[in-house]
């Protein structure tokens, strides 16, 4: 089907979402706001207050907002959205540096300083995986400009094509961090796990979902209701009934992703005050859209929040229904 739309002017745009739509809003500072954000990124964010199908005629599709809906709702949604990816980033980042050191010096002290450099060293990739992870390494280290990986080729290129392990995996974006993990032996993947209390299958699955969320994050996409597709997996129910019982973590909301990453930092990074940051942001997260997040009622029983909602001086609104 041939693209027919035609480009509208930022007034054009709001005076279809005021006058056609039924957008409640000031329009000069609508104007100004799509013409700093855009209209399909905003558009992420006013969709859930659009006319249900059910309201609509058959066979047509509705574009109205809910009567009484105010842009002043839709870009409060926006701004906690961007303090929210800001969040969860901080957590990101901590879990990612973990397991690049763990992974390097793991990895260099069962195969040594370049183990990497011989395929029977990560004998969980196909042979045209790990092809493909030592050309991806290549050119990670060929367009670098940090000042250890310039060093490196000025000092060390002439014998070497590739650095060792603890350089290597700071110049791998998360992706290709993922690969040395999923290649690496049984035994350093199973430690690794164990150190959380996880099976290796849970833990891939964790990262895998992580990588997603930190691609979302670093385009600046919407994350606070968004599922990610690549889920994770929770803990067994028998070995692990903390993420089951009284309150069941699901894979396919935020509340999910939020209990894992805390998972993760009681074991990285016990001292850290993250979770006090993110309750104050929830804190200011509007009422009726905490659901949508997996904040559903009774989710501060859940035995992996409730040891920490003491340490806190703020909760989610919905804390205290």
């Amino acid at each position: 089907m041939e693209y027919t739309k035609q480009r509208l002017t930022f007034g054009q745009q709001a005076d279809l979402l005021i006058d056609e739509r039924g957008l409640i809003a000031d329009r000069d500072v609508l104007i100004e706001h799509l013409s700093d954000v855009g209209y399909y990124r905003l558009s992420g964010y006013w969709y859930i207050f659009k006319r249900r199908p059910v309201d609509t005629p058959a066979g047509l599709k509705d574009e109205r907002f809910i009567e009484g809906t105010t842009f002043d709702r839709i870009w409060d949604l926006y701004v906690f959205d961007r303090q929210f990816r800001l969040v969860v980033l901080d957590a990101i980042e901590r879990v990612e540096v973990y397991f690049r050191t763990g992974l390097a010096y793991s990895l260099a002290d069962a195969t040594g300083s370049f183990g990497f450099l011989e395929a029977r060293n990560l004998p969980r990739l196909s042979s045209d995986d790990y092809h493909e992870f030592i050309d991806r390494c290549t050119e990670e280290l060929d367009r670098s400009r940090d000042p250890f990986a310039l060093h490196f080729k000025e000092v060390y290129g002439d014998s070497h094509t590739l650095p060792p392990y603890w350089i290597l995996v700071n110049l791998m974006d998360f992706g290709t961090m993922l690969t040395l993990y999923k290649g690496a032996p049984n035994e350093i993947r199973i430690d690794l796990a164990d150190q959380f209390g996880i099976s290796t299958r849970v833990l891939k699955s964790w990262l895998v979902a992580i990588n997603t969320t930190r691609n979302i994050c670093a385009h600046h996409g919407r994350l606070w209701n968004r599922g990610l597709g690549t889920q994770p997996q929770i803990p067994d129910r028998t070995k692990h009934p903390e993420w089951h019982e009284p309150f069941e973590v699901r894979s396919d909301n935020t509340f999910g992703l939020l209990t894992i990453l805390s998972h993760l930092l009681e074991r990285i990074a016990p001292d850290t005050h993250w979770r006090e940051r993110l309750f104050k942001l929830l804190d200011t997260c509007p009422e009726d859209m905490l659901p949508r997040m997996g904040f559903a009622p009774g989710w501060q029983e859940c035995p992996l929040w409730t040891k920490w909602l003491s340490t806190v001086d703020c909760l989610p609104s919905s804390a205290e229904e």
